[in-house]
């Protein structure tokens, strides 16, 4: 018997996270449950039972980050799947409304240390984990790294004044995600010539704590999308960016 895919999906003791790493264990995996909070990560290793494992991984900490990759290296020795799932929508929404939200996050009033911290965890925070993680995945026969994007960054559909969220384009965290999607090229240029597949995927607008429960899709439809895409095998395709189910995304 093969020994089990080992997947890492950060961000995972909560929302779409928590529900990717449930469904990759029920579908065999072991899976590393990375929680910037351990005891919460803790908790969500109990939730979901055997073939979890709580991994203390704060993306915008180089240390935890590091201490994160040597466990997996000296505990499993590679890793066949990284989730990039951790993000963070904004800092000082509070109550307010996602609409009126966004009249406070126009280029022209955008808090810019509100914008660094966001882009902190969902730009930089990705591809400090890819790096930390790519010697790893590079030890696998089948690697795939999955990163959770949403289609807010999509340049060429937010560029369409006839697009419903045409308006609420701003720099915090709908730039973030375009620039997340830049950084995803980056990696799939640099691996095209390697074995190891990279896909982008935006789960639906799924009610959790990132939009304030405002979603209008549930957790476990949001997380089925990336899920598909985490299941692809060896001869699944790479370079795709999509949504459920299967549909292309515009860059």
């Amino acid at each position: 018997m093969p020994d089990k895919r080992v997947a890492l999906v950060t961000g995972a003791n909560q929302g779409v996270g928590l529900q990717v790493a449930k469904e990759l264990v029920a579908n065999g995996l072991t899976v590393l449950v990375g929680s910037r909070n351990l005891e919460r990560g803790e908790l969500a290793e109990k939730e979901i039972g055997p073939g979890a494992i709580a991994l203390q991984l704060d993306v915008t900490d180089g240390a935890s980050i590091a201490a994160a990759a040597e466990r997996i290296r000296r505990e499993h020795g590679r890793l066949d799947l990284l989730v990039n799932n951790a993000a963070i929508s904004n800092t000082r929404k509070g109550s307010l409304s996602l609409q009126e939200y966004a009249q406070t996050s126009r280029a022209s009033n955008a808090s810019l240390d509100e914008m660094r911290t966001v882009w902190e965890t969902n730009v930089f925070g990705t591809l400090a984990v890819y790096q930390a993680m790519l010697p790893l995945l590079r030890q696998s026969s089948d690697a795939r790294i999955v990163n959770v994007s949403s289609g807010v960054g999509s340049l060429t559909v937010n560029a369409d004044p006839t697009f419903p969220y045409h308006a609420m384009f701003g720099p915090i965290y709908p730039a973030s995600k375009s620039a997340l999607n830049a950084i995803t090229l980056a990696i799939m240029i640099e691996l095209e010539s390697t074995d190891i597949k990279v896909n982008l995927v935006s789960p639906a607008f799924t009610k959790t704590n990132l939009n304030g429960y405002q979603g209008t899709e549930s957790v476990e439809d949001g997380s089925r999308e990336v899920v598909r895409v985490a299941l692809l095998g060896p001869d699944g395709p790479t370079g795709t960016f999509t949504r459920w189910e299967d549909e292309t995304i515009p860059w």
